[in-house]
């Protein structure tokens, strides 16, 4: 079908499956260069087309996907879209894009891809970050890099009133081991859920990783919660240190997503100040809400002292990331 005949959601759902950025990488093997018809049409179902281009672009989302996995992929690929064209060839004829809850889809969807093309563009402004940035930032962060470690840790999540946070501190820091500061938990009827993990330096939350990196094997740190507290305990570590030539492109990476983060930020903030905004019906502000109050300030961790650890936890893992890429 000539793409200028085609129907308006024909088209919507086209450009929502392959978005506003075409791929230009042509598959190995695909024919005869001097046949532009014969290199850029894959499949005809019924009157459409299915190109190259699109079967390119989805193999460029398989992340990690290896050349001799290529030829594979893209036949997976075209069957998959073949299965999406005769479907949107049915949702065309029974005119679905008249529907109401489908129009509002496809014009999130088409918001969203539009939205997103405009911020990735703001973030190619970012500056790659230079030799020196890169090793003062692997210098500033050595329990990431030169004094790496690979953490045990096991960690409770237990449930208790303010009134008392002040026995439990005290209880865990007179503790021989988690198993018997467990025992005490259940004896005294209180709630908790514990999980334990290996994980290095880097899958660690960045906002606690200095704290962990401080503490010696057998200690643990208490967190306040608005349901009780959290313990971390130190199981044990080792040590893993990273190179400066190991670190460099993941930190060159992370530089450059904090440069494109904070552009978007600024670009944000400057459209909206430029914009006109007026929040009415129920998300109209109260006339009182203009003094806004200011958050308290998240509690540190405390830390107690040594306490040896003990097997017995349940194995799930700890999901909190730093998001170093």
């Amino acid at each position: 079908m000539n793409p200028k005949t085609q129907s308006p959601f024909r088209l919507t759902l086209t450009a929502i499956a392959i978005a506003v950025v075409t791929g230009t990488l042509m598959l190995a093997g695909c024919g005869d260069k001097k046949d532009p018809a014969a290199t850029q049409t894959a499949a005809r179902v019924n009157k459409d087309e299915i190109t190259v281009h699109q079967i390119n672009f989805m193999l460029q989302q398989q992340r990690g996907l290896r050349q001799d996995q290529a030829e594979a992929a893209a036949h997976q690929i075209l069957e998959r879209l073949i299965d999406q064209d005769l479907a949107v060839q049915q949702a065309d004829d029974q005119k679905l894009d008249r529907d109401p809850r489908v129009a509002q889809q496809l014009d999130a969807a088409r918001r969203e891809v539009l939205a997103r093309a405009y911020l990735e563009k703001v973030g190619e402004a970012a500056a790659k970050p230079t030799q020196q940035e890169i090793e003062k930032y692997y210098e500033d962060k050595p329990a990431l890099f030169s004094d790496r470690r690979i953490y045990n840790l096991q960690e409770l999540s237990v449930e208790a009133t303010p009134e008392q946070v002040p026995d439990l501190r005290a209880r865990l820091a007179s503790s021989k081991n988690v198993a018997d500061f467990i025992e005490y938990l259940k004896a005294q009827g209180i709630k908790f859920a514990g999980n334990q993990a290996v994980r290095s330096a880097e899958q660690l939350p960045m906002a606690s990783l200095d704290a962990i990196a401080r503490m010696k094997d057998g200690q643990a740190l208490i967190t306040p919660t608005p349901k009780g507290i959290d313990v971390l305990l130190l199981a044990g570590s080792r040590s893993q240190p990273v190179s400066i030539d190991q670190a460099k492109p993941a930190i060159e990476q992370y530089l450059l997503n904090e440069r494109k983060r904070k552009l978007i930020e600024a670009e944000m903030k400057r459209l909206r100040a430029a914009a006109q905004i007026e929040y009415v019906g129920k998300f109209a502000p109260p006339a009182s809400a203009a003094a806004s109050t200011a958050s308290a300030p998240a509690a540190a961790p405390a830390e107690v002292p040594d306490l040896p650890a003990s097997a017995g936890l349940s194995d799930s893992d700890i999901s909190k990331g730093m998001g170093l890429k």
